[in-house]
């Protein structure tokens, strides 16, 4: 895994589909809970406390919480994955329910590590089906969604009736991702309260990791230029990903994932950012003050780097749907 320093210096908060800068605040007050030194030691312990948590196999293992604020600020940094099936869609690329994971497997997912990244998952290929108008497959995962919801006893914070109502109308997007984000921001409250803030990052890297998938396998079957520059600006959100999964090492499920991630960290190491910075204009949208971020971003990979990206996304993405 990337240091600290390397990881701040590279830092460019880059989405599935926008270029949104992340809060100098937020990444401040994250960079001083993992840096070692005298000077930070305070603010990193009123940031980081240790709570007791359940591992998969019963016994007790110490989790670090991270802050409610850094971490719901983080978890806004990172958009929805549904809006890189936009981008597939936007670009005529056809519906391929057959890349999805089958809401047939929500039933073999019994431990709350896998209702978590399944969660993230459900919730990527639900998003897909919705914006291609496939209703049918929409509900099919819209139940997997509140299967894998219940089980983790967070079924509470989803209004179902409306996700359903939005899900089957493919108009409803901005509706649809503005009660997307909500519910993640009332489960992240939920999930801090009870000592279970490391449920929250499963949830946002199983749902990256399916648009990473889904990014991919459309990138090989219909190579396109700006599917493969999303591709490659995922290097720096598996960074952010991978720093906060470290807090929760202790658990051995998630020391696995990390360990997998790590993998495809050392193949996103031949991923080369390069960016020309412009100055940042705003602009009135739908009636809301809009900062538009105009630096450009050149990313530069080999086909055999986009081959590997794909093939250790599938292998880590087997392990958690399978």
């Amino acid at each position: 895994m990337k240091t600290i320093n390397e990881l701040k210096s590279n830092m460019k908060s880059l989405s599935l589909f926008f270029v949104r800068p992340l809060s100098v605040i937020v990444l401040s007050a994250l960079f001083l809970v993992s840096c070692g030194g005298s000077s930070s030691k305070q603010t990193g312990d009123e940031l980081l406390k240790e709570s007791k948590n359940d591992s998969e196999d019963g016994s007790k293992v110490q989790t670090p919480a991270i802050s409610r604020e850094v971490l719901s600020d983080i978890v806004k940094s990172i958009p929805s994955p549904l809006e890189i099936s936009f981008l597939i869609k936007d670009l005529g690329i056809r519906y391929d329910r057959s890349i999805l994971n089958s809401a047939d497997n929500s039933a073999n997912y019994n431990t709350s590590y896998k209702q978590a990244l399944n969660l993230g998952i459900y919730s990527t290929d639900l998003g897909y089906a919705n914006i291609y108008e496939q209703t049918q497959d929409a509900l099919y995962y819209l139940g997997s969604v509140r299967e894998m919801a219940e089980g983790l006893k967070i079924g509470q914070f989803f209004d179902f009736n409306t996700i359903k109502d939005l899900a089957t109308k493919s108009d409803n997007l901005d509706s649809l991702l503005l009660v997307t984000n909500t519910n993640l921001e009332r489960i992240n409250d939920h999930l801090q309260e009870n000592g279970r803030a490391d449920l929250t990052i499963l949830i946002l890297t199983g749902g990256w990791l399916e648009a990473l998938y889904l990014t991919c396998e459309v990138a090989k079957k219909q190579p396109n230029e700006l599917l493969r520059n999303r591709i490659g600006e995922q290097k720096l959100i598996l960074d952010q990903l991978l720093l906060l999964l470290s807090f929760y090492e202790e658990s051995p499920d998630i020391k696995t994932l990390i360990s997998e991630l790590n993998e495809l960290q050392k193949i996103y190491d031949n991923v080369k950012i390069t960016y020309e910075y412009e100055e940042s204009t705003t602009e009135e949208e739908n009636g809301m003050l809009i900062v538009r971020d105009n630096t450009l971003s050149k990313i530069n990979f080999t086909e055999k780097d986009l081959d590997n990206i794909l093939a250790v996304t599938i292998k880590i993405r087997k392990t958690i749907i399978e």
